[in-house]
């Protein structure tokens, strides 16, 4: 199957009648911003046996292709819009890989009220290369930022943190196999209705992809402060508590792991009630988990009470 006919056959369906991308027949899509706002514009790569295993499910691929797109699009507080897609193949244009992938972005785009506006297909590659842009919209001069956290503020995270890099440390072998552990790796939850009602409540914000210390250690970069965590408060789920009982060293793939694409954002303590609004209204659960302080370093009191300076962490492309 040739480009052309990849395209009418399987991508043209996830475009919509008079959208931006204009039936994917054109060389570009025409696209009219909301009057009043401002655009934001992401872009996530994902290259297999690096981001994701070969035999891996492609319609959750790409759905996590999708996803985390969306997450940079909610940490931002911006709504979606669509997006426009890439696809590099390994050798040849493979009509059953695209299908699948396809398969994924038709489900997804259903549940986040989304199309496609056009995108590029290649061969040839060596290994399959995902590329996606997502965009989004948020009141003008409103976007959320990770420069604006203060001393004094709160420290928040939305959901359970580690559960994606314990899940992949199932994938791996590493601990016992568990479903929900799994899923959260394979399919993260992009939170666009709460970082939506933070904007105007919260000082800084980002997700969470390359681990809780190493991300909010870019908001301390940005915002020029340091923090203080508690470990004690990291809200945790079942299948993460019960790891971490029987493996207390693995609070070190908790706090560094990634790929949650949970929110983390400051917010100063007279809007924390607003904030808890915010987040019940986004049917999101919330965990005040420290502090914003002067300094430079991300700190963690630790369970039994000492407290560490953690390195950067997270994952870093070589």
């Amino acid at each position: 199957m040739d480009e052309f006919s990849l395209i009418d056959s399987i991508f043209s369906r996830l475009t919509t009648s008079g959208s931006p991308a204009l039936g994917l027949g054109d060389d570009a899509a025409l696209f009219s911003p909301p009057d009043g706002y401002d655009l934001v514009v992401t872009k996530d790569m994902m290259v297999s046996g690096r981001h994701f295993f070969s035999n891996d499910p492609m319609d959750l691929v790409a759905r996590k292709l999708l996803r985390v797109n969306l997450s940079d699009l909610a940490a931002m507080g911006a709504k979606p819009l669509g997006y426009l897609l890439g696809l590099a193949f390994p050798d040849t244009l493979d009509s059953g890989l695209a299908t699948e992938l396809s398969k994924g972005l038709l489900e997804d785009q259903k549940k986040f009220g989304i199309a496609l506006y056009g995108g590029d297909t290649v061969s040839g590659a060596g290994k399959l290369v995902l590329s996606l842009t997502a965009i989004g919209y948020v009141e003008k001069g409103q976007a959320l930022r990770r420069n604006g956290a203060k001393p004094g503020d709160l420290v928040f995270v939305s959901g359970t943190i580690g559960d994606a890099a314990l899940g992949l440390k199932c994938l791996m072998g590493d601990c016992p196999s568990d479903a929900a552990l799994v899923r959260r790796y394979h399919v993260p939850l992009p939170r666009l209705a709460l970082g939506a009602n933070l904007v105007g409540l919260a000082s800084a914000a980002l997700d969470i992809s390359d681990g809780l210390i190493a991300d909010l250690g870019h908001i301390c970069a940005q915002s020029r402060v340091g923090m203080r965590i508690e470990a004690r408060r990291l809200p945790l789920s079942d299948a993460a508590r019960h790891m971490l009982a029987d493996n207390p060293d693995l609070l070190r793939t908790v706090l560094t792991g990634g790929d949650d694409y949970e929110l983390a954002f400051t917010a100063p303590p007279e809007n924390a009630d607003a904030i808890k609004a915010a987040a019940k209204s986004a049917n999101v659960p919330i965990m005040d988990i420290g502090s914003v302080e002067k300094g430079d370093a991300v700190i963690v009191v630790e369970e039994d009470s000492t407290s560490r300076a953690w390195g950067a962490g997270g994952f870093r492309h070589p």
